[in-house]
């Protein structure tokens, strides 16, 4: 499966070209010059797959397709009154009055047994579209499934099913956070609609962005995932779900060694919520964040690369409640610290709704604390409105951004089809070469906030100000906030 593709296990399209890698010698070393080696593999997986077996279910889908009417001919151009015309004529209208039958598009996946009650967990992306879902126990039996809720950011539904006088087997989350890269795992599932195939590797790595969602932070394995695997489970040695299998990244269509698991820590509370409101209920912040690079942490005077740069607040939010500002970069939420801008948007969604957190942000130089009460994520979130500080038009050139500024005006309002409530300075030119035109800063952009501080700005005289007071400092980088398009983000330029 590409990871941008919800279809079960399509192969991944290789960003760069496949080499192949040669044989390695092995050498054999005496026992008594190793090292301490972790637990010894099992000598066989066979009782713990003969105890997983029956929990593990495979998963149809029938998605009826509407019959394939477009791509019929045309009646041809014949002279009137001809026979061929008739002969034509007649055909054709035989074919409207008797269309082609609509089709099933069958497709196969996997799932497991959470609950005795009949509840199975499955990917969303195996279940999508489908118009009929079928859930085939390890024994054949055959049972029609109900869609109790799903969650596409992260790929997971949930089913239920009648199992009537079945006795379902089931399983038992364990804590993904405590796998280690090179622990044992073995993966159980329906590969190429084979069924009740079990596979054995070890985790190659972990908190994996395989940009499929938001809430990225999958388990790489080695263990054989194909087709067919979406769905399934991912064990550790303790019979424990530690993960979901979702992903493979291949060239060749088959498994290649690199395969994707949901952590259980992040499906477990969607889980959750799913079985008790049918939807996700995630955690809400109310920010827009971008990466904290060298250059925008020198120019914030912050000691380390680290964090998530605050851009854009949420009108009314979680955030600008707790008196969040654009320019903060969170630098820990909840007591987790955020090492990369890409976790926090995790860590958020995984805290309850209505829970009260405390927020460490760096602030003009400095930590400070901040409490923030989270809202429920809403499904569109609305567009921050700019306030407009007072205005004096005036023009400048600042040589060493390369950069020419003026304050806003009705004129350039119109010009660069600026909205109404635009506040800062507008860019009326760029400089070849120059670090502006490095970082792709373009007339028309608007320039809101400047400096270590952030401190908005509404004539172009402040932003000569402020590459003085750097120079005086011994910075060489100036970060600023530009605004294109209602979108805004920092940009950290080199004087």
């Amino acid at each position: 499966m590409t990871v941008r593709d919800r279809s079960p296990m399509k192969p991944g399209r290789a960003r760069g070209r496949v080499r192949r890698i040669l044989p390695l010698a092995l050498v054999l070393v005496c026992a008594g010059t190793m090292p301490a080696l972790a637990k010894a593999p099992p000598a066989s997986f066979a009782d713990l797959a003969a105890r997983l077996l029956p929990s593990v279910v495979n998963i149809s889908t029938t998605q009826t397709a509407p019959p394939d009417s477009g791509n019929r001919p045309e009646i041809p151009r014949l002279p009137p009154g001809s026979p061929f015309e008739r002969f034509f004529r007649d055909f054709f209208d035989r074919q409207q009055q008797n269309p082609m039958p609509r089709r099933g598009v069958t497709s196969l996946g996997s799932g497991f047994v959470i609950d005795a009650s009949g509840v199975i967990v499955t990917n969303n992306h195996v279940i999508a579209e489908a118009d009929k879902i079928a859930v085939i126990l390890s024994d054949k039996t055959r049972l029609e499934a109900k869609v109790i809720g799903r969650d596409a950011k992260t790929d997971i539904a949930l089913l239920r099913v009648d199992p009537g006088e079945k006795t379902l087997k089931p399983l038992r989350f364990g804590d993904s956070d405590g796998s280690r890269v090179g622990d044992w795992v073995i993966a159980i599932g329906n590969p190429f609609g084979l069924g009740g195939t079990v596979t054995a590797g070890i985790v190659s790595a972990r908190q994996r962005d395989i940009n499929s969602g938001p809430y990225d932070d999958f388990i790489q394995t080695d263990a054989s995932i194909n087709r067919g695997n979406s769905g399934g489970p991912m064990f550790n040695l303790a019979g424990e779900v530690i993960g979901i299998n979702t992903a493979i990244f291949s060239p060749t269509g088959g498994s290649v060694g690199i395969g994707f698991a949901i952590p259980s820590n992040l499906a477990r509370p969607i889980v959750d919520q799913l079985l008790k409101y049918g939807r996700a209920r995630r955690g809400y912040l109310g920010v827009r964040i971008q990466t904290v690079t060298e250059e925008i942490a020198q120019g914030l005077d912050l000691p380390s690369a680290s964090g998530a740069l605050v851009t854009n607040l949420s009108e009314d939010g979680p955030a600008a409640r707790a008196k969040l500002e654009v320019g903060d970069v969170i630098l820990s939420f909840d007591g987790k610290p955020i090492g990369e801008m890409r976790s926090l948007p995790r860590i958020v969604a995984e805290t309850a709704v209505g829970r009260e957190v405390d927020v460490v942000v760096w602030r003009k130089g400095g930590k400070k604390t901040l409490k923030a009460t989270l809202g429920e994520f809403p499904e569109d979130e609305p567009r921050v409105a700019s306030r407009t500080p007072a205005q004096r038009p005036r023009d400048a050139t600042v040589e060493s951004l390369g950069l020419g500024l003026a304050a806003i005006t009705p004129d350039l309002r119109k010009r660069f089809n600026l909205a109404d409530d635009a506040a800062g300075v507008v860019v009326t030119k760029v400089e070849p070469d120059s670090p502006a035109a490095e970082k792709q800063i373009r007339p028309g952009d608007i320039v809101r906030k400047i400096g270590p501080k952030q401190s908005e700005i509404a004539e172009p005289s402040q932003v000569q100000e402020a590459v003085e007071s750097a120079r005086k400092s011994n910075r060489d980088t100036l970060l600023l906030l530009v605004e294109r398009e209602g979108g805004q983000r920092f940009i950290a330029l080199k004087i």
